[in-house]
């Protein structure tokens, strides 16, 4: 089959011909894949950002956001069959260790990560298990949703967290309005009745915002913070989802954030700075986010099912991967850029 790997770090993606995988377990299920997210943690792993901590051996196919068709399945498998539309949890996870027994299985102790540390979906077939895949709604089509199984399902996590203390009245401020924030704003709108404040660099990833929901729309452009507490009665919100991370968003995003507020970090790429008697005299929270559960996704895929959660795309033939990438790279992506065997 068609792959796309990573034969270097600090060097282009190569696409090579390579075995399609087969079931070898009972629970294995083999996806034929219709849909593959281009997400930015792609173009770290190829910086080699990953290297260390994922010890996977090159080449690989790479490749964390996947949805299709089932192609194949083990002889226990029994909640999907062939031909099944399906959507893909980016973790095999094991079910038996604490983690999973309580339904937190994105911290699995023995998981694995197709696309991270083992071969991914920028290819034709994808081997997973039972316990990953998702079947979706017959309105929905492979190549519509599989950015949801990473970038969806991550803005999902975090906006459930915030929206558990969110009351109606309350402002939450949406750091970042790309591939993550145009998913997590439609998320609080479907979960939430608070008012939503997008903050991005980019006018056009505003209007995105604007039209799927978002109650006000910040330029980042100087005065931004001061823009934000204007329009929160000078206190600043109730929760802060920040989706950049990087760049002195957090440095903004502490200042935008009220007394005893909480700050959900999804986005990466800087440390936090803040004095710790500030945390404690403001009784700020800061809340990791990684990606969402099992649960989390069958949850999403309601959502989308129900057309309240919509994911904008540009989609790509598997064999142009390299202008998914440098488009991504040089922020002409609205939404997610999605690669089509």
């Amino acid at each position: 089959m068609k792959a796309v790997q990573v034969v270097g770090y600090g060097r282009n993606l190569e696409m090579a011909d390579v075995p399609g995988p087969t079931v070898t377990g009972p629970y294995d299920v083999v996806v034929r894949i219709g849909g593959a997210g281009v997400c930015r943690t792609d173009l770290h792993i190829l910086e080699g950002q990953w290297a260390e901590k994922s010890g996977v051996t090159l080449p690989y196919t790479i490749g964390h956001e996947n949805a299709g068709w089932v192609h194949a399945v083990g002889s226990a498998v029994t909640h999907v069959a062939e031909g099944d539309k399906v959507i893909v949890h980016p973790l095999v996870t094991c079910g038996l260790c604490r983690a999973c027994r309580s339904g937190d299985d994105v911290h699995c102790e023995q998981s694995l990560f197709p696309g991270i540390d083992t071969a991914g979906g920028y290819a034709e077939y994808l081997k997973t298990s039972a316990r990953s895949v998702v079947r979706i709604a017959d309105s929905l089509e492979p190549a519509e949703v599989a950015a949801l199984a990473d970038a969806g399902l991550t803005a999902y996590h975090a906006v459930a967290k915030a929206a558990r203390r969110l009351r109606p009245g309350d402002r939450c401020v949406v750091i970042g309005a790309g591939g993550l924030g145009h998913i997590g704003v439609q998320v609080l709108k479907a979960l939430t009745a608070a008012q939503v404040v997008v903050v991005d660099r980019n006018p056009d990833a505003l209007k995105l915002a604007l039209s799927i929901g978002a109650d006000h729309g910040v330029v980042a452009a100087g005065n931004h913070v001061e823009e934000v507490l204007a329009l929160t009665d000078g206190k600043g919100a109730e929760a802060v989802i920040d989706f950049v991370g990087e760049g002195g968003a957090t440095r903004d995003g502490v200042r935008m954030l009220r007394r005893a507020g909480d700050y959900h970090v999804v986005g990466y790429g800087e440390n936090i700075d803040v004095p710790t008697i500030d945390i404690v005299s403001a009784e700020i929270s800061f809340v990791g986010n990684l990606v969402g559960s099992y649960t989390d996704l069958c949850e999403l895929m309601v959502l989308a099912a129900q057309g309240k959660v919509r994911l904008h795309t540009t989609r790509y033939p598997l064999d142009r991967f390299q202008d998914a990438l440098d488009d991504l790279d040089a922020g002409r992506v609205r939404g997610r850029a999605i690669l089509v065997p």
